[in-house]
């Protein structure tokens, strides 16, 4: 595509320069620099290639479009308000201030057009690895001779800041290993980051360093003026098919204002005498806010129309491709639509006290392997521990690029390779893409690395499953390094998040159940290393609430609560107090978040007053003071040894549980007066 020069091009980008000024000024927070450095990228990329529909934001094959370095979100609003978006001049107007459609960083499902949650530096780099990743997938499995349904392009601004975060290093390197033509990625090269000039902490060669991941690199030298060189690198980035590109893009941050080129407009508003400055430099009246010409407009909504006109041809090539390929397009519209195929459910194990113990990790892999071949939507991988992970189903496809006879994108099997807290955002992206249910995998200790992108995970209402193994204590000789006593708490915090840690077959196949009919919610599934027996009284439906009575007795003296690997323990311990003439209950929780959305007469029914409660897992007690009067659990870290030695080192067993039981009956007892269950509380 050959660039023509449009007399509408300086004055559109001055609108955005000067819009970005008003935009922060008036909110008196913000990051004005990168949108007005960015600004001439911006209208090349969004009047000339871009492809979509602000009438439709959903259209399926449009172009995906990440903020990275999400502080300068001020021109993706921008940019959605001159494209004709559901984004109003009182919404620019409206920026940072409480519930408006304008936050401090693009949010996805509260802006229309925002796709990704971004802000946290790097994760919008790495979704957008997902993105593509998604799009390759789709068009190896669904586009036919003659019916290029799936096509679209990822477009990612990034900055500085970005590339010095290690999840976007680990991102690209997979992209290039992946091979990602359809992945476009403009670096905003402004040397700036909030501590000043780049050169006090990031020297390093980014062309050699992306080079050496398989990408093409590409140079803008004068990104402030230069369209035409944008244009051509843009083209060029397009007509490149087996490896993602990074355009190096040379801007000056802040261009235009009395502070351009430095960190002082970063991250702050610019004065009132240099937004009157910039106007009048520009050709602006210098007292008028928030001032959009007319010809600004009318070009940004003939792209806009541009991309109606490509929805409505795509459309009719989809009812054309119904006649061709009736059995494929039905999948791939249910898919669009966000439903799962009928009855996958009936697949789901079921498992009775007769059934040999297994780790849960184990059972996690017989749930993959039955419902796999009925949930096409499934696509997933581990961070270089399948063998341990057990996520491979036998037959699948690796995704990988065809030229490395190791897979196709058709595949539905990722290798991450050592890479947690990439894998985790860019599962955010695969899941952001649409119709798919992305699952990760690696040991529960890890997840910890990839926090920041679980927390967006919970943020943005992306259904991950992590299947996070080797959760406790029981992963035994390799010691408190990888013993994960610390994280289920962590991860039980964060909102919108369903931790699940269950005890057996039924409750394995039950955190499936619900995970995977929580289409906006992502889960970790926490899961042995050791095996565990099939409890009697376990179903599939009981544990689906997130907590149930397990086994049930009247008048009883006390209620063990428990989750995963320790309730046969409790149920040893049970049982014999029963000898004794201890009447114990207990009650297996395997995911706090869902059992606390029951209603409050069936928790209390689990949970209930009369007698006291004791908790007992295999990590730290704090949390369980919600749920039990009194908790059973470790002081510090793990232990190195064979796993049954560290329980009993840790006092973890059945007998000593049996005597911390009546530890705590007595002291209740001694005590005197009504026990009220922990879950009655005033507010």
């Amino acid at each position: 595509m050959s660039f023509t020069p449009e007399s509408t091009d300086n004055t559109s980008i001055a609108t955005i320069r000067t819009l970005a000024a008003d935009v922060v000024g008036k909110a008196n927070s913000g990051h004005p620099g990168a949108p007005m450095g960015m600004a001439p990228v911006s209208h090349v990329l969004f009047t000339r290639f871009f492809n979509a529909n602000p009438k439709n934001s959903k259209w399926f094959n449009r172009d995906r479009f990440v903020l990275s370095n999400g502080h300068a979100c001020a021109l993706q609003y921008i940019l959605l308000h001159l494209l004709g978006y559901k984004l109003s001049m009182d919404d620019l107007k409206a920026f940072r201030q409480l519930d408006s459609l304008t936050p401090g960083h693009p949010e996805a499902h509260h802006t229309d057009g925002i796709e990704v949650t971004t802000g946290p530096l790097g994760q919008g780099f790495a979704n957008g690895v997902g993105l593509a990743m998604a799009q390759a997938h789709y068009g190896a499995v669904y586009n036919r001779p003659g019916f290029d349904l799936i096509n679209n392009y990822t477009y990612v601004f990034t900055g500085d800041g970005c590339l010095m975060e290690g999840v976007a290093s680990e991102a690209a390197s997979l992209a290039g290993h992946l091979q990602l033509g359809n992945l476009i990625v403009i670096y905003d090269d402004n040397h700036i980051s909030i501590d000043g000039d780049t050169a006090v902490a990031f020297t390093e060669n980014v062309e050699q360093r992306f080079l050496s991941y398989g990408w093409q690199v590409l140079h803008v030298n004068d990104g402030d003026h230069d369209l035409a060189a944008i244009n051509g690198a843009i083209v060029a980035a397009r007509a490149e098919k087996t490896k993602p590109t990074i355009i190096c893009l040379k801007t000056t941050i802040g261009y235009g204002s009395k502070q351009q080129g430095t960190h002082g407009v970063h991250g702050a508003p610019l004065k009132a005498d240099d937004i009157q400055s910039l106007k009048s430099k520009f050709g602006f009246p210098p007292d008028q806010k928030f001032y959009v010409p007319k010809e600004t407009y009318d070009t940004y909504r003939a792209a806009a129309l541009r991309g109606a006109k490509l929805e409505s041809q795509w459309n009719s090539l989809l009812a054309e491709y119904a006649k061709a390929y009736p059995k494929e397009h039905a999948e791939l519209t249910r898919r669009i639509s966000g439903r799962l195929p009928e009855g996958w459910e009936q697949k789901l194990p079921v498992y009775t006290p007769a059934d040999p113990a297994q780790a849960s990790r184990k059972l996690s892999e017989l749930v993959l392997t039955a419902i796999t071949p009925a949930l096409p939507d499934l696509m997933g991988g581990s961070a270089d521990l399948t063998g341990s992970n057990l996520t491979k189903v036998k037959g699948t496809v690796d995704f990988q690029p065809p030229s490395t006879g190791l897979g196709n994108y058709a595949g539905t099997y990722i290798r991450y390779g050592v890479r947690e807290h990439g894998m985790g955002a860019i599962a955010n992206g695969l899941h952001a893409y649409g119709g798919i249910v992305p699952f990760v995998a690696t040991f529960l200790n890890f997840v910890s690395y990839a926090a920041g992108a679980v927390r967006l995970s919970a943020l943005s209402k992306h259904q991950v499953i992590w299947v996070a193994t080797h959760d406790s204590i029981g992963l035994g000789e390799d010691g408190p390094t990888h013993q994960p006593i610390e994280t289920g708490i962590h991860l039980r915090a964060i909102p919108n998040l369903d931790f699940w840690r269950p005890a057996d077959g039924n409750e394995t196949s039950a955190a499936y159940l619900v995970a995977l009919k929580s289409t906006q919610t992502p889960s970790v599934l926490s899961l042995s290393r050791q095996n565990l027996p099939n409890l009697e009284g376990s179903t599939i439906e009981r544990a689906a609430r997130g907590g149930y009575v397990l086994y049930e007795v009247a008048n009883e003296d006390l209620t063990i609560v428990s989750s995963g690997s320790e309730v046969p323990i409790a149920l040893e311990a049970a049982s014999l107090l029963k000898k004794e003439g201890v009447n114990v209950r207990l009650v297996s929780l395997p995911c706090w978040s869902v059992f606390d959305k029951q209603d409050e007469q069936y928790r209390l029914s689990v949970l209930r007053s009369g007698a006291p409660i004791l908790s007992l897992e295999a990590l730290t007690t704090t949390g369980w003071q919600k749920y039990s009067h009194e908790q059973y659990g470790l002081p510090a870290w793990g232990a190195s040894g064979p796993y049954l030695k560290v329980y009993e080192k840790f006092g973890i067993t059945g007998p000593n549980i049996a005597a911390v039981s009546k530890k705590v009956i007595a002291f209740y007892k001694q005590k005197g007066g009504q026990v009220v269950s922990p879950l009655v509380k005033a507010l």
